[in-house]
């Protein structure tokens, strides 16, 4: 499923109305009463906080109470979602989600701390941003194939780093191996900014990161753009070749994020919430602000449509970490 593919906005965008006048008057003006907690599975500067601080920071002023974010890095993300479903569901606190937090870590862990789609509630999708096969500019490598045959080669030996295992970059270098059949090694680091400086630094391979992170680096020079994930060209990196044209067909990542609640959380606050969330990313500055960074925004769609969303993607996802063999504990 491409959640930000036009057919899908289509599809999402029929059911905005729904949501966009769900909460009842006198349950707004009860909530919120308190600043609210927005906690973020990713570390500073990765691309889910980069969304998460844009548009909290615009939530705040609808909603007339602070949005603090706290970033909890650490265990792919588990850390944090664990902490989310085990919040009071009063909407003081809610969280950021990924596709690696509630899809690639419930097959990646044997006890992730919560079940996507029983301890969580899905309160709307934000978007996707497809990944960059990025290498060291002084790489020999110049193009995939480039690093198949090196891959090949020397089975076990090539690097890629990651902001962490279950992350969207672990899994898209997972996908690769799977797809060109071969033996990389993951190394995971603390966060994003970590993994993308090894990469800079020559420490590993190769790397496979979110657009926002690495746009600047590959403008500089100080990264080399190979490959995007998507199979469409990014945008804003009109001249890289998507890995399906390079010969690795059906190659497929588009990494997409989200909000969620505790499980119990009241439906008027999570229809208040994707209500004031869908109004944020329709503003023309907001949407040219993510567009500028490579995110896709999503269509408003109510909270229904996010929770497909997850329950498809673990149907797909699931398979594909199980017969890679990647595991985190």
């Amino acid at each position: 499923m491409r959640p930000f593919s036009p057919r899908t906005r289509g599809a999402l965008g029929a059911l905005a109305l729904a949501c966009l006048a769900a909460a009842p008057p006198v349950f707004a003006q009860a909530w919120p009463s308190k600043q609210i907690k927005l906690l973020v599975p990713l570390a500073a500067g990765s691309t889910a906080d980069i969304i998460s601080r844009l548009v909290g920071n615009e939530l705040a002023k609808s909603l007339g109470q602070p949005v603090v974010v706290e970033n909890k890095p650490g265990a792919g993300g588990t850390i944090a979602t664990a902490e989310m479903a085990r919040a009071a569901p009063d909407g003081h606190t809610i969280g950021f989600a990924s596709q690696g937090t509630l899809v690639f870590n419930q097959a990646l862990y044997s006890k992730p701390g919560y079940d996507s789609l029983k301890d969580l509630a899905p309160i709307g999708l934000t978007g996707g941003v497809s990944n960059v096969m990025i290498v060291p500019p002084n790489a020999e490598a110049r193009e995939p194939r480039a690093v198949i045959e090196a891959a090949r080669a020397r089975p076990g030996v090539l690097t890629f780093s990651s902001g962490g295992s279950g992350t969207s970059h672990h899994l898209s270098g997972v996908l690769f191996a799977q797809l060109t059949g071969t033996d990389l090694v993951h190394v995971p680091y603390k966060g994003a900014p970590q993994g993308i400086q090894a990469v800079m630094a020559g420490e590993v391979a190769m790397g496979f990161f979110n657009t926002p992170t690495v746009i600047s680096q590959i403008r500089g020079g100080k990264l080399r753009a190979l490959a995007v994930t998507s199979l469409a060209r990014s945008p804003l990196l009109p001249d890289v070749p998507t890995l399906d044209e390079k010969g690795v067909k059906g190659y497929e990542v588009n990494t997409w994020f989200g909000w969620v609640g505790p499980a119990t959380l009241p439906a008027e606050i999570v229809n208040r919430l994707n209500a004031e969330i869908a109004r944020i990313l329709a503003r023309p500055d907001v949407r040219e602000n993510l567009a500028q960074q490579g995110f896709d925004v999503a269509a408003a769609a109510p909270p229904a449509a996010f929770g497909r969303l997850i329950a498809d993607d673990l149907a797909k996802w699931v398979p594909i970490v199980r017969r890679s063999g990647a595991k985190v504990d």
